[in-house]
């Protein structure tokens, strides 16, 4: 052979003998980049009956305070000797069963509110009971650890207290497609030329101008990413599972975003509450496990967390129109594969020591919570966010 041929071929035997091997670095490369932790918070928005939910059905105190609204035990799905779940949750005991969730219960803070709009405003400011903050939990994490806009989306058309901050807000959508086009009305253009043309302060005009050139920046990212994956088709036909899908294509398509905020709404069950609750649960739970699905066969469930809340819990005693009215302590569900401790996290409520309004005592603040979500999983500083010192807990 002659040399010249001989150097050649050796050189492409040598280059394809390496190809492998890089392009196996490279996608290693990719993979480690384009991971992120992400957050998705699920709101359960009216109040849901946490002890109709995750029922201590071997105590009698329960049936005593609920003789036509208490489940049934035959109608439990048993989760140990002292409590179980609605039996409209068959898909998350499936998750249970797979050790993807955790229960913590008697969950609240001090000074109960029992009003909608202010313990809701609580839960999602993480403020004291006797303080009103303008910002959220997720909108003060924008500012201290966020760049963009998209760094946090909430699916719907409005964006929560929760989400906004001093400096930057998150982005809300329900459809990514629709928010691209509504960025590229005529108006962000004219507002641009005024903007120019005055000379605007950055205190004023400038800064809404600002603002929107990064709303609509974020619009146009969201769509065009998102849109490189096909959505899921396989999830039940609700409002609720349709946001859920459309998170699911957002975290499938690896877009930058950390956090993603949904509800499920119709909690507020003061009268007829068996069958509306039971309908609402089991809306929740399929939901939620097609969610799981879809992340799961696109590979990324075990990048995802899951946070469920209410703003308060329910009454032990029910009312006179088989309902439960405003109460305080409550249940959350936090869901993924990366729990160190599966299923029961902690003791079921006390019925035996309630407070003076029959309410149950609360035994873990709710901003533990938030901040071992933001030391363990989102892997910033808690205090930064919250602005002072929660303990961070043991479920991941």
């Amino acid at each position: 052979m002659e040399r010249r041929k001989f150097l050649k071929q050796s050189s492409l035997a040598s280059s394809l003998f390496f190809v492998p091997g890089f392009i196996r670095a490279f996608e290693d490369v990719v993979t480690k980049t384009s991971r992120y932790k992400r957050l998705v918070i699920v709101q359960l928005s009216g109040g849901n009956d946490g002890l109709n939910t995750v029922v201590p059905y071997q105590n009698d105190l329960y049936y005593k305070n609920r003789p036509t609204l208490g489940i049934p035990k035959s109608q439990i799905l048993s989760l140990n000797d002292e409590i179980g779940l609605n039996h409209n949750l068959v898909p998350l005991k499936n998750l249970y069963d797979q050790g993807y969730l955790t229960i913590i219960n008697n969950v609240g803070y001090p000074n109960p509110v029992r009003s909608h709009f202010r313990s809701m405003d609580i839960w999602q400011t993480a403020s004291d009971a006797n303080k009103y903050l303008q910002t959220g939990w997720i909108g003060r994490f924008l500012d201290a650890y966020g760049k963009h806009p998209y760094d946090a989306i909430e699916i719907d058309d409005s964006l929560s207290l929760a989400m906004k901050g001093e400096g930057l807000n998150g982005i809300a959508t329900q459809n990514p497609k629709s928010l691209f086009n509504l960025t590229r009305d005529p108006y962000f253009k004219h507002l641009k030329a005024v903007q120019e043309d005055a000379h605007l302060s950055e205190h004023n005009l400038g800064y809404l101008y600002k603002t929107m050139i990064a709303a609509q920046s974020s619009a146009k990212y969201i769509y065009e990413t998102s849109n490189t994956v096909a959505a899921n088709n396989d999830y039940p036909n609700n409002a609720f599972a349709k946001q859920l899908r459309t998170t699911a294509q957002f975290i499938n398509s690896n877009l930058e975003t950390r956090v993603f905020y949904t509800a499920l709404n119709g909690f507020d069950t003061h009268a007829n509450q068996k069958n509306r609750q039971n309908r609402l649960l089991k809306t929740y739970s399929e939901s939620v496990m097609a969610f799981v699905d879809d992340l799961k066969m696109n590979g990324t469930f075990k990048d995802t967390l899951i946070l469920t809340f209410s703003e308060f819990g329910r009454r032990v005693q029910q009312n006179a129109s088989t309902g439960t009215d405003h109460g305080t302590a409550n249940n959350i569900f936090i869901i993924g594969e990366n729990l160190k401790q599966q299923g029961i996290f902690n003791g079921a409520p006390n019925l035996n020591e309630l407070d003076e309004n029959g309410d149950l005592k609360f035994e873990i603040d709710f901003r533990n919570i938030y901040a071992t979500l933001l030391d363990k999983w989102l892997e910033v500083d808690p205090s930064k966010v919250l602005n002072n010192t929660f303990k961070p807990l043991n479920f991941i």
